[in-house]
């Protein structure tokens, strides 16, 4: 469906989403950063981004992640996505 509608940005972040969950990590992170490149994301896919870079072992990168999530999701309100990346970004160090 994401080759038929590729400017579809829900379609991206399910795509992300189930490839996250197959565990096929680099290819979840390319489809997080396609999604984000069309949509206003409220928070969630930065946090998922974050964790899939950490898990890739691109700490810099997961740390600029969780970071842009928590000053979006901050700005909606979304106080306990706020505290899961902040969380998140203490555990790398």
């Amino acid at each position: 469906m994401v080759r038929e509608q590729p400017e579809d940005s829900r379609l991206r972040f399910g795509l992300a989403v189930e490839l996250l969950n197959k565990g096929e990590t680099r290819e979840g992170v390319e489809a997080l950063r396609a999604y984000l490149a069309l949509a206003e994301d409220e928070g969630n896919a930065w946090a998922r981004l974050g964790s899939a870079l950490a898990e890739l072992g691109e700490v810099d990168e997961a740390r600029e992640a969780f970071g842009r999530g928590i000053e979006i999701a901050s700005q909606r309100g979304h106080d306990a996505l706020v505290e899961e990346m902040e969380e998140a970004l203490e555990d790398l160090g």
